[in-house]
């Protein structure tokens, strides 16, 4: 089922146009769906096969995969509702970002940089409760123009969606 960040993140996509887009960690499906709208190839992944299972009800092209590492394909757009919160361990692939909510995070954003095409966009959602700071710092180191595109405040964290362009 998804959570409130999955819904921002979809809400902010919903008018993104393109040739091919990536949903990396694709959970249930909704990001992947909503592009499939605006984007005639929409490629999804996931760690979690028992998710991808649940995705594929409504998205076609599903890949079990750590990130983006087993494609070789360049696409317009790769998306990415990280795994952000900061943990001691990797309890939970969907949501523990490991060591100040960055680690894997930072790997996502790794494995995804070689498969944006040229002004192509990493567009990720991440949150106050992780260094996201540390985060566009990466981005901005492997090549990226990065800017914070939107945010949502709830209760108890703000919602940060990043968008990268490829230089």
């Amino acid at each position: 089922m998804p959570a409130e960040d999955s819904f921002f993140l979809a809400d902010f996509l919903e008018n993104k146009q393109g040739k091919s887009a990536l949903d990396i960690g694709t959970g249930s499906g909704i990001i992947a769906k909503t592009l499939s709208k605006n984007f005639p190839l929409v490629v999804a992944t996931d760690i979690n096969i028992s998710a991808l299972r649940k995705a594929h009800e409504t998205v076609d092209n599903c890949i079990c995969c750590n990130a983006a590492d087993a494609l070789r394909y360049s696409f317009d757009l790769i998306v990415c509702n990280l795994p952000y919160l900061p943990s001691d361990e990797l309890l939970d692939p969907a949501v523990d970002g490991l060591h100040d909510g960055v680690d894997i995070p930072s790997m996502i954003i790794i494995s995804a940089s070689n498969l944006i095409e040229k002004n192509g966009k990493l567009i990720f959602l991440t949150s106050s409760l992780a260094d996201y700071d540390a985060l566009i710092q990466l981005c901005q180191s492997i090549g990226f123009d990065t800017n914070i595109a939107a945010k949502k405040k709830l209760f108890y964290e703000e919602l940060i969606i990043i968008e990268c362009t490829k230089n």
